[in-house]
């Protein structure tokens, strides 16, 4: 969405690139999206190779893994750069959105001064981290740790360059203006630090609840206002070095289970491009579209079997509303009823694996990632049947009684069951391979994507051409990195929190809320609504999963149960208005003023906080299958 925005204000300021300028952005994007595309295909080819050699020749490649890793890095911190080349770092614009054309203009400027500040900050302490990991060697290949790190300074340099030249583009006075106030802010925080020193944990406070909100608030991305507020903390209150900081966003980024970001992200690319989340549209819409608030079930239905597979939310509506939108408007149903079903039907879907949470929630925590996708399904399936029938009350009695929709013959129905057969196995391969054993969740994304190659090249021919497949490889590299520095940037601010004792002062206040167990879940329904909304889902879960599990496991709270509770729970907050980012992204998907939503969607999601209340106190729903 933050790209979308960018893009207008791009319009609206009208400024003529000069010629140079045009060609040094391009030859910067050139010079990181060619090796961010050839790292997403030697991620595929390495561990592909990795599960035949093993599943077929039981030979495995022993150093398949320590090459995966390193190349991992270089296509996060690629990834990264590119994100911040196309403005596509996830940010929250509520707040500037309401600022005048001149004001928005010295917001986004602002914005881009802070993440330019960062990375200039965190640049040389970056480069001695490469220096340090010099007595690193590799135990396989037997590769020098520089190797591997150096893709930390190189992503910072690619990234300060192409904002530097995005800067430029600014006016003067607002980039003095701009200047003025960090130099302002540095002077009042080196001035006060001794003071912010003796006030203990209270600091806390000024650093991440105040300047944290005001970056987010101002439209900063969220992982560059973490790192900021990070980098302040530590440089005003304590002596610590920032090599820390690069060390805890390696960490933080470097987890093998979130390999597999990177590659469902591919994946969910694939499933577009070839047409299989259009043909498995146009079957559900055989069976059902001829009852009342049909097609609402189609799309409820149609995000159960694509939900999670692409990593994004907003690629999951994009493969659904443009196939299903038109008809439904024909049918009489208004554009504030149709974002609203949408928006629903991407929070009701948070738990369906493969997802990126839940990869996310494992890495963090250490919950095993089978039981994860096992215990997924149920929970979005009863979602499901709850906005079920909050669409056949509302949808069905938006649709014009007049246009009567003939049941489609059963010929219509075989003819499109034969052509989704294939993608619809696809859902149930990737959930199988996983909880049976066959694959790990980082290496079954690779079967998916080969499944998905022979389809469009077999099956649904002439969709997957040569011309979209670099556009493909550059977006996966791009959705990758914002997630997976996202991720960095909330271990390194965790760490930081840690440390000051925030953790145990946490935990200690949470485990002290009235009414035992089911308090403290009820705390955490509405703690993650909130962070969901605010923080984007990703991060919140980074944060605050590490200190509430613990916490949960004393009350006796099962930890497959209490990350299905958080997960919908945050996944509320992110389609909810007024902050949250994915509601946005459905209007934008479904061509809707947000205006015409605002009020309808809170019906839905009434309705979604007494499903997910259900799921939280009865564990049985999530815990059955395991």
């Amino acid at each position: 969405m933050s790209a979308v925005i960018d893009m207008q204000e791009t319009a609206r300021l009208g400024k003529a690139e000069p010629l140079p300028g045009r060609w040094l952005e391009q030859s910067l994007r050139w010079l990181v999206e060619v090796p961010a595309a050839i790292a997403v295909v030697a991620e595929v080819i390495i561990l592909f190779a990795g599960i035949v050699a093993r599943g077929v020749f039981h030979r495995p490649i022993i150093w398949s893994d320590e090459l995966a890793s390193i190349l991992f890095l270089w296509l996060a911190m690629l990834g990264s750069a590119i994100a911040v080349q196309r403005s596509a770092h996830m940010r929250l614009t509520f707040f500037t959105s309401y600022l005048s054309p001149r004001a928005e203009a010295w917001a986004s400027t602002l914005a881009a001064g802070g993440v330019a500040l960062f990375l200039a900050i965190i640049l040389h302490p970056a480069l001695d981290y490469v220096e340090d990991q010099a007595f690193v060697e590799t135990p396989a290949l037997g590769w020098s740790g520089m190797v591997r790190a150096a893709a930390i300074p190189a992503g910072c340099i690619i990234a300060l360059a192409s904002i530097c030249l995005t800067l430029v583009k600014r006016s003067a006075k607002d980039l003095l203006g701009v200047a003025v106030l960090f130099a302002a802010m540095a002077g009042v925080l080196y001035l006060a630090g001794p003071s912010l020193k003796s006030l203990g944990n209270w600091n806390l406070l000024i650093f991440f609840v105040g300047l944290l909100g005001c970056a987010v608030m101002a439209g900063v991305p969220i992982a560059f206002s973490f790192c900021l507020a990070t980098v302040a903390f530590l440089l005003t209150t304590t002596r610590t070095p920032l090599l820390v900081v690069v060390g805890r966003i390696d960490e933080g980024m470097s987890s093998l289970i979130l390999l597999a970001v990177p590659l469902f992200v591919l994946l969910g690319q694939l499933v577009e491009q070839t047409g299989m989340a259009r043909v498995m549209v146009a079957f559900l819409a055989s069976v059902l579209g001829h009852v009342r608030g049909g097609l609402s079930y189609v799309m409820l239905g149609a995000m159960l079997l694509v939900s999670g597979i692409s990593g994004s939310k907003t690629a999951d509506m994009a493969a659904i509303a443009p196939v299903l939108f038109p008809e439904m408007r024909k049918r009489g149903m208004k554009d504030g009823e149709l974002v609203s079903l949408l928006a629903a039907s991407g929070a009701m879907s948070e738990t369906i694996p493969p997802s990126i949470v839940l990869i996310a929630i494992a890495s963090v925590t250490g919950v095993s990632i089978a039981a994860l996708f096992t215990a997924g399904i149920l929970p979005g399936i009863v979602l499901a049947i709850v906005l079920g029938f909050v669409a056949r009350y509302r949808a069905g009695a938006e649709e014009n009684a007049a246009i009567r929709v003939a049941r489609a013959p059963m010929s219509v129905v075989a003819k499109t069951l034969w052509a989704a057969l294939p993608a619809l196995a696809l859902p149930f391969l990737i959930r199988s391979a996983v909880v049976e054993g066959y694959a790990t969740a980082t290496e079954v994304s690779t079967i998916g994507i080969a499944y998905c190659l022979v389809l469009g090249l077999i099956v649904y021919r002439g969709s997957l051409t040569w011309k979209n497949v670099l556009p493909m490889l550059v977006q996966t590299a791009s959705l990758s990195g914002s997630i997976l520095f996202i991720v960095g940037a909330a271990s390194a601010m965790a760490w930081a929190l840690a440390q000051s004792g925030f953790s145990h002062d946490l935990a200690a206040r949470m485990a002290g809320v009235p009414g035992g167990a089911w308090g403290f879940l009820l705390i955490s329904v509405v703690a993650f609504i909130v962070l969901g909304s605010v923080l984007e889902g990703i991060p919140a879960i980074v944060l605050f999963g590490p200190l509430l599990f613990p916490v949960a496991a004393q009350f006796g709270i099962h930890e497959v149960h209490y990350a299905m509770v958080v997960i919908l729970a945050m996944g509320l907050g992110l389609f909810a208005p007024p902050f949250g980012l994915c509601y946005y992204a459905a209007c934008i998907i479904g061509n809707v003023p947000p205006d015409a939503g605002m009020r309808r969607i809170w019906f839905y999601l009434a309705w979604l906080f007494l499903g997910l209340l259900l799921i939280t106190f009865v564990p049985w729903i999530s815990l059955v299958f395991l």
